[in-house]
């Protein structure tokens, strides 16, 4: 137990920083995004490509040097090369991943709207306030439909919410990394 122990904390120790630059490259992606309106969608994309890029090679070195100290370390070596290969797609077709994203974000919405209002008809007579099932379900078919009819305005509007995530993913990426280095010295003495 007294090596698992040791094992663990050297791991802790060792890698919170890569924690916290995820962290802070993750806030640094959701600032410019929205601090910067005036940025084409092109030059967002590209900002995207360089976060999804840098996540995935400092998730990817993370899972490596780690390899030893978990049996579960090629989990987040396949998310780190996932995002290293959306970072390399993002780069070779800008425009198109632009557009695709947008696009699938639009029919999850419009499916998803579909199912939730087709869900509370079927579970009106089992549960109360159904209406606002109904209510939810409209609002992602619209919002998936508004996606489609003006994707400009659609994607600038999607942007600001990955933003969003990308700003509270990193806040708990910089809050986790401080905790792990405090929880990797504890188990050090």
């Amino acid at each position: 137990m007294e090596a698992l122990r040791d094992r663990i904390s050297a791991a802790l120790h060792r890698g919170w920083w890569q924690l916290l630059l995820r962290g802070l490259a993750a806030i640094a992606f959701a600032c410019l995004t929205w601090f910067r309106p005036g940025i084409s969608l092109l030059s967002l994309v590209f900002l995207f490509g360089v976060y999804a890029l840098a996540d995935g090679i400092l998730a990817v070195w993370t899972a490596l040097a780690g390899r030893g100290e978990t049996k579960h370390w090629w989990l987040l070596l396949l998310g780190g090369l996932l995002g290293v290969g959306i970072g390399i797609v993002t780069f070779a077709v800008p425009g198109v991943t632009a557009l695709s994203l947008l696009f699938y974000i639009a029919v999850w919405a419009i499916g998803q709207g579909v199912f939730t209002i087709i869900t509370a008809i079927r579970l009106r007579k089992e549960i109360k306030n159904e209406f606002l099932l109904i209510l939810s379900g409209l609002l992602s078919f619209l919002f998936g439909a508004l996606l489609i009819a003006r994707p400009g305005a659609g994607a600038l509007a999607v942007l600001s919410l990955i933003a969003a995530f990308a700003f509270i993913i990193g806040v708990m990426h910089v809050m986790l990394a401080f905790r792990v280095r405090t929880l990797g010295k504890q188990l050090a003495t």
